[in-house]
C-alpha cells in the first residue's frame, strides 16, 4: 500500500492517471456503438493515418495532436463516404488509407531526425509520458465527446442497432454518422499516447467486447465497459511503471486477459448449463 501511494506521488505519473481515466471512460463508450455496427476495424485504421498525420506535426515543428485533428477528421470521413456509395468495402479503404498514415510516418520520421523518441512514443504508446499539453488536450476532447454522445445517445443507439428504421423515424442518420465518424477520429488521435498506433484499437475493442459478453442491456454494456477500461488502464499503469515495461502494451494485455477470463467463464457455465439439461 506504502508503494502505491509513493507511485501517485510522481506528478507524470498523476498526469497519467488522470488522462488514462478520461481515455478509459471515452474508448469504452465509444468502443460499444463501433463494435455494434461493426466498424472495430476503424479504430486500427485512423490510429495508423494517425501516425502519419503527428508525424507531419512534429517534422515541421507544430504541437503534433493538434496538427493531426483535421486530417484524420478528413480520412474518417472519406472512409464514410466511400463505404457510404459503396464505391469500395470497408475493410479495404481502412486498410489502404491505414498502410498509407503508417508508411507516411516511417519516411517523414527517417526523413528528419531518424526514428525520434516522440515518434517512437507515438506508435507503440506511452503515457508516463504524457505532458500538460497533451492532458489538457485530452480532458477537453474527452469533455466535447462525452456531451455529444449524451446529447445524441437515444439516436446514436438506434442508429447502431437498426440505420432503415432510425431514417423512417425522422433520425437524421447521414449528419449523425458525420458527426459520430468526427468523434471516432478524435478518440483514436486522443487514445494514440496511452496505447500507440499498432495497439489502440484494442484500447477501443477489447472493454467492449468484454462487456457484450455478459450485459443485459444497452445500459450495462456501456457501464461495464467503462469498468473494465478503468481497471486495465489503472492496473496496467501500476505493473508499466513497477517493472518498467510498455504502458499502451501492458494495459492491452490486462484488456485481453479480463476478455479471455469472462470468455472462459461464459464457456464453462455454458457447458455445465447442458449438462443438466442432458
Amino acid at each position: 500500500m506504502n508503494n502505491l501511494i509513493n507511485i501517485l506521488q510522481y506528478q507524470f505519473v498523476e498526469r497519467a492517471i488522470i488522462a488514462g481515466l478520461f481515455l478509459g471512460i471515452v474508448c469504452a463508450v465509444m468502443g460499444v456503438f463501433l463494435v455494434l455496427r461493426k466498424m472495430s476495424l476503424i479504430g486500427d485504421g485512423l490510429a495508423h493515418i494517425s501516425f502519419g498525420a503527428i508525424a507531419i506535426g512534429i517534422v515541421f515543428g507544430f504541437y503534433p495532436l493538434v496538427t493531426a485533428i483535421p486530417l484524420v477528421i478528413i480520412a474518417s470521413l472519406i472512409i464514410y463516404a466511400l463505404t457510404r456509395k459503396h464505391i469500395i468495402e470497408g475493410d479495404a479503404i481502412i486498410g489502404i488509407l491505414a498502410s498509407l498514415g503508417l508508411a507516411m510516418g516511417v519516411i517523414l520520421s527517417s526523413i528528419s531526425t531518424g526514428f525520434n523518441v516522440d515518434i517512437f512514443s507515438y506508435l507503440f504508446g506511452n503515457i508516463l509520458s504524457i505532458t500538460q499539453p497533451d492532458l489538457l488536450f485530452v480532458i477537453i476532447g474527452s469533455i466535447i465527446i462525452l456531451s455529444i454522445i449524451i446529447l445524441f445517445y437515444q439516436e446514436f443507439m438506434a442508429i447502431s442497432f437498426n440505420p432503415e428504421q432510425a431514417q423512417i423515424s425522422g433520425i437524421p442518420v447521414t449528419i449523425l454518422d458525420i458527426l459520430f465518424s468526427i468523434i471516432t477520429a478524435l478518440t483514436v488521435l486522443m487514445s494514440i499516447k496511452l496505447a500507440g498506433a499498432l495497439l489502440v484499437s484494442a484500447l477501443i475493442i477489447l472493454p467492449a467486447s468484454s462487456s457484450l459478453q455478459i450485459a443485459k442491456s444497452f445500459q450495462n454494456t456501456v457501464l461495464l465497459a467503462i469498468v473494465f477500461a478503468l481497471v486495465s488502464i489503472l492496473i496496467g499503469i501500476i505493473i508499466s511503471f513497477v517493472f518498467n515495461i510498455p504502458t499502451g502494451a501492458t494495459i492491452v494485455t490486462v484488456n485481453a486477459i479480463i476478455f479471455f477470463a469472462i470468455l472462459i467463464i461464459k464457456l464453462l457455465k455454458a457447458k455445465e448449463l447442458s449438462y443438466r439439461n442432458m
